[in-house]
C-alpha cells in the first residue's frame, strides 16, 4: 500500500535506478552528448549569415584610369569574387542561372565626370533579387566600395572633396560583426532546448513500451516520487550536455564568454524547468516513444528554433506572432545566453526572463503530475 509522506529512501532507489538505465541506454547518450556536439560543429562551421566572396560581375565600359581604379576597389575586396566583361550582355545568362549575383556596371561617360567637381561619378547596381537578404548585401556591399574608392580619390587629390563631417562607426560587443557569435551563443539554446524536452519525452512512454510502467506502479512510490526521480537524473544530463557545449564554443570556436559560469548555471537551470518540464508533460500524455518524440520536436524545438530570435528577430514579426513568442521559453533563453557570451552579467535582463521560464516550467510540471497521478490510480 502506498505510503501517504514523500520518502527520501524511496526516492533515492528510484535515483539509482533510473542512473543504471542512462548508463546502459545507448540513446540516451546519444541524445545528451552526440546530438547536442553535432548541432554545435553544424553551426560552427556549416552555418554563417556573413556573405564574404560574393559572385559578381563587373561591366568595363569605360577603361580610362578613374574607371579602372574604381574596378580594382571591387577586385581587391575580400567580399567579391569579380568576373569582369566589357559587355553587359554577356552577364545575362550567368544572372538568369545564379551564377552570379548581381552585377555593376560602369559607364562609358564614367570619367568625363572627372572634370565635373561637383558633380559625382554614376554607376549602375544590378541585383538578384531572387534572394532578398543577399540582394541587399550587394547593394550594402557596392555601396561601401564606391564610398571607399571616393575617398581614395579626395585623398589623392590633396584632400579636395573630403566631407567636413566623417563617420566612425564602433560596434558593441561584436566588434568583428562575426555572425558566428550570435549563431553559436543562441544554438546553444535551440540545442538545449531540443535535448531537455527530447530527454524526459521519452522517460515514461519508454517505461509504457518495455512493460516496466507496471511494476513501477506496484511499488509504494508516490507519483510526486516518480516525478522527481524521473526528472532529477535528466537534469544533471541536461547540465553534462551543456557544459560540453560551451567549452567546444570557447575553447574551439574561440566564442568570447563574459558573464560568469555561476550565472550561466542559474539561467540554464531556470529554463531546464521548463524544458524538462514540457518532456515531462508530452511524456505523461503519450505511450508511444514515436509520438512522444514528434510532440517534442512540434512543440519545443520548431517553435524554439523559429520565435525564439535566434534567426528571426522578433521585432520584425506580425503583432500576433510576437504575442505568441511570450509563451515560448526559448526565447528568453536565448536572450539570456547571447547575453551572457558577448555582453556579460546583466541582471535587469537575466531576472526579466528566469522569471516567465519559472513560470512556464511550473505550469508544464503541473500539467505532468496531474496526469501522471490519473493514469498511476
Amino acid at each position: 500500500m502506498t505510503e501517504d509522506k514523500f520518502s527520501l529512501r524511496r526516492l533515492k532507489a528510484l535515483l539509482i535506478k533510473e542512473s543504471y538505465q542512462i548508463v546502459r541506454d545507448p540513446s540516451t547518450l546519444l541524445i545528451s552528448v552526440f546530438l547536442p556536439l553535432l548541432l554545435l560543429f553544424l553551426y560552427g562551421y556549416g552555418v554563417s549569415l556573413d556573405l564574404d566572396h560574393l559572385r559578381i560581375g563587373l561591366v568595363m565600359e569605360d577603361t580610362a584610369p578613374d574607371a579602372r581604379n574604381l574596378a580594382q576597389s571591387f577586385t581587391d575586396s575580400r567580399y567579391f569574387d569579380v568576373k569582369m566583361v566589357r559587355d553587359r550582355r554577356e552577364l545575362t545568362k550567368d544572372m538568369a542561372a545564379a551564377k552570379i549575383r548581381g552585377f555593376v556596371v560602369i559607364p562609358s561617360y564614367f570619367s568625363e565626370f572627372r572634370a565635373r567637381p561637383a558633380t559625382i561619378a554614376p554607376i549602375q547596381a544590378i541585383a538578384d533579387g531572387s534572394e532578398t537578404n543577399t540582394a541587399n548585401f550587394f547593394q550594402y556591399y557596392v555601396q561601401g566600395a564606391f564610398a571607399n574608392w571616393l575617398l581614395h580619390e579626395a585623398i589623392s587629390n590633396n584632400l579636395q572633396g573630403l566631407p567636413r563631417i566623417a563617420v566612425e562607426p564602433r560596434v558593441w560587443f561584436n566588434e568583428q560583426l562575426e555572425s558566428r557569435y550570435f549563431l553559436l551563443s543562441g544554438s546553444l539554446a535551440i540545442t538545449m532546448t531540443l535535448i531537455g524536452t527530447m530527454l524526459t519525452a521519452l522517460v515514461i512512454s519508454r517505461e509504457w513500451e518495455r512493460g516496466t510502467m507496471e511494476a513501477l506502479i506496484s511499488t509504494p512510490l508516490r507519483p510526486s516520487e516518480i516525478l522527481v526521480g524521473k526528472v532529477i537524473p535528466y537534469y544533471f544530463l541536461s547540465l553534462l550536455s551543456m557544459s560540453i557545449c560551451v567549452f567546444v564554443s570557447v575553447f574551439i570556436f574561440d566564442l568570447p564568454f563574459r558573464g560568469s559560469l555561476l550565472t550561466l548555471l542559474l539561467v540554464t537551470s531556470c529554463f531546464l524547468v521548463s524544458a524538462l518540464g514540457l518532456g515531462l508533460m508530452i511524456s505523461s500524455i503519450s505511450k508511444s516513444q514515436a509520438l512522444s518524440y514528434q510532440m517534442a520536436v512540434v512543440t519545443g524545438f520548431f517553435p524554439g528554433y523559429i520565435l525564439s530570435g535566434f534567426l528571426f528577430e522578433i521585432f520584425s514579426m506580425p503583432t500576433w506572432i510576437r504575442t505568441l513568442t511570450y509563451i515560448i521559453p526559448s526565447r528568453y533563453f536565448v536572450q539570456s545566453v547571447q547575453t551572457l557570451f558577448l555582453v556579460g552579467d546583466v541582471w535587469p535582463l537575466l531576472i526579466g526572463n528566469i522569471v516567465p521560464m519559472l513560470g512556464i516550467g511550473l505550469v508544464f510540471f503541473t500539467i505532468a503530475k496531474i496526469k501522471i497521478v490519473k493514469r498511476l490510480e
